[in-house]
């Protein structure tokens, strides 16, 4: 980057963290604080003199997987969760058994055999943490793994094997051997699911789960469930968030006022008529081809539990909640992962044809693409549910490519989120657009009053002229901020671009991003992790899009952290 566009700053002294490549298992019993296992986690590390930045995700057994203390950690340092089942660590060899995590999950160590279940060297045993006053309730073991590898398949990005945690074990038992004083664990292969080596569909790359996971979603290396609030939990008020795509400084007084007049009917169930019948006017549609919903979330669940879908596919990169929803109902999802090479371009060819429920973002999340209309038309086809989120439609200036007014092509379910645009994901409210019978097999799935009153209120008052007014001025404020953003990006050389960028947000990447985003949040700034979405890997990040002022302080601070890393890798 040149010293005219940010102005290049001196990076903070720092210690050279190494490339995430460490495993950390976790054991502990019920409500075990977050305090004590993030505590026990450093501890470790610093005692074998390793780096925070250095872990890349922590591993557990799946009757752990909800602990707050667990789940909490793992944001904390910014790693996914991964969890495995206990039949599967039964068969882990373990250097340090104890008979307690043996009678109650199974396994005799629950940190040394999540840790070294898929093999590697044993750098920390396991350690225990020492409460006042009461028996350990924390256990962590830390290995270092060689990178997982997966076969890249014709086009599609990579072809993501299931973890271990979903398949019967096969092949030998761990052989635990003493290597020159460490400890190495050989692992087994992992075969499918009728004991076969995976071979991935020619266009794309599908991820076959029972619906009996133990995991939160069954989707292998990617935690589907997170999200990028959990970059700025805990720590909002020091961090300027470039994570979350909520449009900043809203909601608006007036939007505000509205909700709060809504409050004194709360004695009475909500009333979704009025509400209902704005929207669809909004859009041009009788009342009868919309449903309001708790947000778009809300919508993806009723999808997955209302809607028959035989072979569901998903179009990855892209907001994780409806593969998660569908894994959630017991459906087997497959995946069609898109390029980058390829500026992650759809080419409707990928989809299989058998494919009967099709979901796709538009923009999508987080590549920042926008499909035309006419592309995404050639998805549909009777017996098949086409499911585009237009969740970021609105910050788009025009709503270009739109489809959530169409009538006419078959099987289309479009669904909007209020939310972004507006500052209302506390609140919860978006809505479906699609076909009567559609609308009404997803109504019948959602529970009585889906929706609360001042939800209600603010779809009402979200949909007025003056309102849709101030959300087309405020994407065209976005796509001022975003070219600005784009080209001061563009003077780094170590960064790429994705482009065209057209939603309220860019994805970029660069070499040891994870390592960036933690220097990042240390200098205060929080960007959303890319590693969590299908078809991206631990060197991508995605930023929202900000006022210049925002965005100026964010490109030195940037520089900052890439200069502070080039120094300690010399």
């Amino acid at each position: 980057m040149t010293e005219s566009a940010c102005g290049r700053l001196p990076g903070p002294p720092t210690a050279g963290p190494e490339t995430a490549s460490l495993t950390v298992g976790v054991g502990a019993s019920r409500g075990a604080p977050r305090d004590e296992v993030v505590g026990l986690i450093r501890e470790a590390l610093a005692g074998a003199g390793l780096s925070p930045l250095s872990v890349a995700e922590l591993v557990t057994v799946d009757a752990r997987a909800g602990e707050p203390g667990i789940v909490a950690a793992a944001a904390e340092l910014g790693v996914p969760l991964r969890a495995y089942a206990a039949e599967v660590l039964a068969r882990v060899g373990v250097p340090h058994p104890s008979g307690a995590p043996l009678a109650a999950v199974g396994t005799p160590s629950v940190a040394e055999a999540a840790a070294l279940a898929e093999g590697g060297e044993l750098l920390v045993p396991k350690r225990k943490s020492r409460p006042q006053g009461r028996a350990a309730m924390v256990t962590c073991a830390v290995v270092r793994r060689a990178p997982r590898e997966h076969p890249t398949v014709a086009g599609a990005a990579t072809a993501l094997l299931p973890p271990v945690t979903h398949l019967a074990p096969s092949g030998p038992d761990r052989c635990v051997k003493p290597v020159e004083g460490r400890i190495v664990v050989l692992p087994y292969s992992h075969p499918d699911d009728d004991g076969h080596s995976p071979h991935p569909h020619p266009t794309m790359a599908v991820m076959h789960t029972p619906t009996e996971s133990p995991d939160a979603t069954g989707a292998g290396a990617h935690d589907l469930r997170h999200h990028g609030d959990a970059e700025v939990r805990g720590r909002g008020r020091d961090l300027t968030d470039l994570a979350v795509n909520v449009r900043a400084g809203t909601p608006p007084a007036w939007l505000k006022e509205r909700i709060a007049a809504s409050l004194g009917a709360l004695c009475a169930y909500p009333d979704g008529r009025p509400a209902l019948a704005a929207v669809a006017a909004r859009h041009g549609l009788p009342p009868e081809r919309v449903l309001l919903t708790s947000g778009a979330a809300e919508a993806f669940v009723l999808i997955a539990r209302a809607l028959p879908a035989r072979r569901p596919v998903v179009v990855h990169p892209q907001f994780t909640e409806p593969e998660a929803a569908l894994r959630a109902a017991g459906h087997e999802v497959g995946r069609v992962l898109l390029r980058a090479e390829d500026g992650f371009r759809l080419d409707p060819a990928a989809v299989p044809d058998d494919a009967d429920l099709v979901v796709v973002g538009n923009p999508t999340n987080p590549t920042s693409v926008l499909h035309p209309a006419a592309v995404l038309e050639e998805l549909a086809r009777p017996g098949r549910t086409l499911v585009v989120d237009e969740a970021f439609m609105d910050a788009v200036p025009g709503e270009r490519e739109a489809l959530c007014a169409r009538t006419d092509v078959p099987g289309l379910v479009v669904l909007r989120s209020l939310t972004k645009t507006w500052g209302l994901a506390g609140l919860r409210i978006g809505y479906v657009t699609a076909a009567p019978e559609t609308v009404r097999r997803l109504a019948e799935a959602q529970p009585l009053w889906p929706v609360s009153s001042p939800a209600l209120a603010a779809a009402e008052a979200c949909v007025e002229p003056s309102a849709l007014a101030e959300a087309a001025a405020a994407a065209e404020r976005i796509a001022v901020d975003r070219r600005h953003l784009v080209a001061g990006l563009r003077e780094f050389t170590e960064i790429r671009v994705v482009e065209p960028a057209e939603a309220p947000f860019v994805l970029i990447r660069l070499e040891r991003a994870a390592e960036i985003r933690e220097r990042l949040r240390m200098l205060g700034f929080a960007a959303r992790r890319g590693d969590t979405f299908p078809g991206l890997g631990t060197d991508w990040l995605r930023l929202a899009v900000r006022d210049r002022t925002t965005t100026n302080r964010f490109l030195q601070v940037l520089d900052q952290a890439l200069q502070a890393l080039t120094a300690v890798s010399r």
